[in-house]
């Protein structure tokens, strides 16, 4: 029997840079995965949308499949947008959304790697200070779930821990910066806790001026593309027992 395809759903964006990011993450996914089908479907403003992948999918006569939020938190599209979309798909498919990819301890290392790019290294770390930049949220349970990753990451070893967002929610990232600063770290460095670039990754850029060090997007890090492996195997083992 064959395996679910896996339907990665993002968000999508106006910024090609989005798409282009999606796509590059999409394609270590099946650098890890060679035998098993992936395909990406956006929310909005991108094509492929998700409806239409799914209306493809089942023309084609593909019974299975387990689609995965390229989010990182359980706000609104995961709880509401996604699963109207996924419940208007054609009836002969049999659908199964994944959880998002955080928290994960996978992506704490993806963080520490982007820093590293930066031009932080390991040695850094007792001393700087590092500001968790997050998109933002209305929704309290991914405010709450931002707030643990930093603390868990604070007891890494950095100097200190502090969650920021671009939007809906405070402090933002240049007051975060200043708080650290008043800390006393001895140098700052600013980790957005983002998928792909976009207008709320370039308003943490902006927030950032004041940093030592500003880390890259997650993208298409090799833990994150490990993570969406992950989250479709623990989605797929229901269909697999039913099947």
């Amino acid at each position: 029997m064959a395996a679910p395809v896996l339907l990665v759903v993002a968000h999508g964006s106006r910024d090609p840079r989005h798409a282009a990011t999606v796509h590059a993450l999409v394609r270590r996914v099946r650098s890890l995965r060679p035998e098993l089908r992936v395909e990406t479907g956006f929310l909005d403003f991108t094509v492929p949308s998700v409806p239409g992948v799914l209306a493809s999918l089942a023309a084609e006569g593909v019974r299975d499949v387990v689609a995965l939020p390229l989010l990182l938190t359980r706000a609104f599209h995961a709880k509401a947008d996604i699963p109207a979309v996924l419940a208007e798909a054609p009836r002969t498919l049999r659908i199964r959304q994944a959880e998002v990819l955080g928290p994960s301890p996978l992506l704490l290392s993806a963080l520490e790697r982007r820093l590293y790019e930066a031009g932080l290294t390991p040695a850094d770390k007792s001393s700087t200070g590092v500001v968790l930049a997050s998109a933002g949220s209305t929704d309290p349970e991914a405010i709450a779930v931002i707030a643990d990753i930093a603390r868990e990451w604070r007891h890494t070893g950095w100097c200190a821990v502090r969650p920021a967002f671009a939007s809906a929610s405070l402090p933002r990232t240049e007051q975060a910066v200043r708080e650290l600063r008043e800390l006393g770290c001895a140098r700052v460095a600013v980790a957005p806790y983002v998928l792909a670039p976009g207008r709320l990754p370039d308003r943490i850029a902006r927030g950032a001026v004041g940093a030592d060090v500003l880390a890259g997007v997650l993208g298409p890090a090799p833990e994150v593309a490990r993570v969406v492996v992950e989250r479709y195997e623990a989605a797929r083992t229901p269909l697999r027992a039913a099947a």
